[in-house]
């Protein structure tokens, strides 16, 4: 935990927060803190700052915090991404939310199992804990925003193409395809399929949405190490 995240209801008044939960273990286990230490703070949606250790008991800690620092720019990046699977959504949500991307889209694939969409981490709550730690651990404070669109067809048809004006729109698909670009400094709509890529029938529709595809080499990627690899290169 590179900053410790501030939630309205930790405030006590204006410049005292409480906290009594796992950011209080941490710490104690991690930071071993004692009472005039500072810390690294920032308040969910706001500013970053500095936070003085006022009092430490058994069960929680009060904190003097104040807040004179911007979180880091977001990407400018729209992220469609096939629904991956439960286990490995939990860890693209913390990737995502680490490397600053403001907006994921999560979409249906011919190739992702219907029994994913009943998983628990899709829960609003169960979500914004995963974003929570990817932003605790590089130093940020504003969440990405996380759409759910089941229906790939209707989407990709009625409101990508909106989503993808104005922007470099891109598929990550393995193939015959033109290397993926480096070093954007546009903004940039970016799909990146399931286990086993889009099927051409999905990729036809992205690329009417005014997506074409682009690939990292003859490798193929898991779902988590291809959002990564496919963001470093572009940004």
């Amino acid at each position: 935990m590179n900053l410790l995240l501030l939630e309205e209801a930790d405030f006590i008044a204006a410049d005292r927060a409480v906290l009594a939960d796992r950011r209080f273990t941490h710490m104690q286990e991690i930071h071993r803190v004692a009472v005039g230490d500072t810390l690294r703070v920032g308040r969910i949606g706001g500013l970053m700052g500095q936070a003085t250790v006022l009092r430490l008991e058994g069960h929680e800690a009060e904190l003097g915090v104040s807040f004179d620092q911007p979180p880091p720019a977001k990407l400018p990046l729209t992220l469609v991404l096939a629904l991956p699977r439960p286990k490995m959504l939990r860890r693209v949500f913390q990737t995502v939310a680490t490397m600053g991307v403001p907006k994921v889209i999560l979409v249906n694939s011919y190739r992702v199992e219907k029994s994913f969409w009943q998983t628990p981490f899709l829960e609003p709550e169960a979500i914004r804990e995963q974003l929570i730690l990817g932003l605790e651990q590089t130093r940020d404070t504003v969440l990405p925003e996380v759409i759910i669109e089941k229906r790939f067809k209707p989407f990709v048809e009625d409101r990508l193409p909106a989503i993808s004006e104005g922007t470099l729109g891109l598929v990550g698909h393995p193939g015959q395809y033109p290397p993926c670009p480096r070093g954007l400094n546009e903004p940039v709509t970016l799909a990146i399929g399931p286990e086993g890529g889009w099927i051409p029938y999905e990729i036809d529709l992205l690329g009417k949405a005014g997506l074409a595809p682009v690939q990292l080499g003859e490798r193929i990627l898991r779902v988590e190490t291809a959002v990564t690899a496919l963001l470093a290169r572009l940004f």
